[in-house]
């Protein structure tokens, strides 16, 4: 059942939306969540609540034409590979990946944060990452230019493609049998895509503008912010890190 073209936002709309992508609505979809960590541009896409709408919209209005779980599938296809991308991208790069002018969302602080939850998790970062923005862009990419065992890493990027790119979209699937759930996504879809998109660029874009003026007083300070060749293989994980078991409790104790 199509909802009735209300549209606050027409270009917002999902039939707008459909009736613009034809055919490739369910490809755009699954080029975004690729893209997420496969093509280090992540920041500005809308991964988790993304995936979400997808299973709803799969409901509500059979909005790719086929089934829920061929959308789920296609969706954790998609994670798959894009993991499989950024690990190689870090992998055949290396540490020049690293070397950055402090730009905001390339920054060595964002490294550092990946660095952290492999340090505390060990190899299940890979799989732990799916759900923590800009961790998920920078983790394929970091297990590549460390090193991590690529049979090992495809396991745990194959397991935390399905559990967030196939579990999320089910999950929305399955929240549009709760019946006020389902009328509200069906009368307020414009709004609720303008508030997925909306928030996520916002919230980016606060974070980019406040990390450049950070980098641009430091700099004016004297302050080293670039990340040269040096400090980039020093942003290299050691191979022991992937073999750690986990740190679930946050004690410093594996």
């Amino acid at each position: 059942m199509l909802h009735a073209p209300t549209a606050l936002i027409p270009w917002l709309d999902p039939q707008t939306i459909i009736g613009a992508a034809g055919p490739w609505a369910l490809l755009v979809v699954c080029f975004i969540i690729f893209a997420e960590t496969g093509l280090l541009v992540g920041f500005l896409l809308p991964g988790d609540t993304l995936l979400i709408i997808a299973g709803l919209l799969t409901h509500t209005s059979n909005v790719f034409g086929v089934n829920i779980w061929v959308v789920s599938l296609l969706i954790a296809l998609s994670a798959f590979i894009g993991g499989e991308v950024g690990y190689l991208i870090g992998h055949k790069g290396g540490p020049a990946i690293f070397e950055r002018k402090e730009s905001g969302l390339f920054s060595k602080k964002n490294v550092e944060r990946t660095n952290a939850f492999f340090e505390r998790f060990g190899g299940l970062t890979v799989i732990l990452a799916r759900f923590v923005p800009i961790v998920r862009t920078f983790a394929p990419v970091a297990a590549g230019v460390g090193h991590m065992p690529w049979r090992r890493y495809s396991l745990y990027n194959f397991i935390g493609a399905m559990i967030w790119g196939f579990g999320l979209t089910m999950v929305g699937y399955l929240i549009a049998y709760i019946p006020w759930v389902r009328d509200l996504v069906v009368e307020y879809i414009d709004v609720i895509l303008l508030i997925a998109v909306g928030g996520t660029a916002l919230v980016t874009l606060w974070h980019y503008f406040s990390e450049r003026h950070k980098a641009k007083k430091a700099a004016a300070a004297g302050e080293d912010v670039v990340t040269d060749a040096e400090e980039a293989k020093e942003l290299v994980l050691d191979a022991d890190v992937f073999d750690r078991a986990p740190d679930l409790d946050g004690d410093g104790k594996h």
